[in-house]
């Protein structure tokens, strides 16, 4: 019997300047996108939502971004500026993963924002499942209000990442892990 945690142990993110096309075809970015969203979601509240951004539409966002960095840091320097005005050029998707927030629920914020990092972890799980690429990144626009806006988010929304999507240029090695007897310990009364 094939190790059935073995996607979970080669799990690893490709950074998003090594994602090239193809970007999952329509069908297969659907699956993707309905295994995502089975997530734990105390209360039900559904507290999250997808933007799909892609094509011309996910270039203009970029370059949209960029300006904006730009102008709240105009001593931004050249390498700076070349980094944000790239940015969104590489992946051929990108899903923005919106944390949703009830305010009158008696589910308490962190959960709700817990279950929206959720769909984007199983957006890297079912990439990495499907031999695909995914890196999820936040950044600065994920906090910013002029981003928010451009996203059209509500106020009780906020950007909890934006996984680029796409299919490896190279392989990756995996990075160092942390060894798990330094990370576990038994409780004991």
């Amino acid at each position: 019997m094939p190790d059935a945690l073995s996607l979970l142990l080669e799990r690893h993110s490709t950074p998003s300047r090594q994602l090239g096309e193809p970007a999952p075809d329509e069908s297969t970015l659907q699956r993707l996108l309905e295994a995502a969203i089975r997530v734990p979601d105390h209360g039900k509240l559904v507290p999250f939502r997808l933007i799909r951004l892609h094509g011309e539409a996910k270039l203009a966002f970029g370059r949209r971004l960029a300006a904006i960095a730009i102008r709240n840091h105009p001593e931004m320097s050249e390498a700076k500026r070349e980094k944000e005005q790239l940015r969104y050029t590489f992946a051929p998707l990108v899903i923005a993963v919106v944390a949703c927030l009830h305010a009158d629920s008696k589910v308490p914020e962190i959960e709700q924002k817990l279950c929206a990092g959720n769909v984007a972890y199983n957006l890297l799980l079912g990439a990495h499942a499907l031999g695909l690429g995914a890196q999820w990144l936040t950044g600065w626009a994920a906090y910013d209000a002029d981003a928010a806006a451009m996203l059209g988010l509500a106020t009780h929304e906020h950007v909890v990442g934006f996984v680029h999507l796409g299919t490896p240029q190279i392989e990756i090695p995996d990075r160092d892990r942390p060894a798990l007897a330094d990370l576990l310990s038994t409780w004991t009364p």
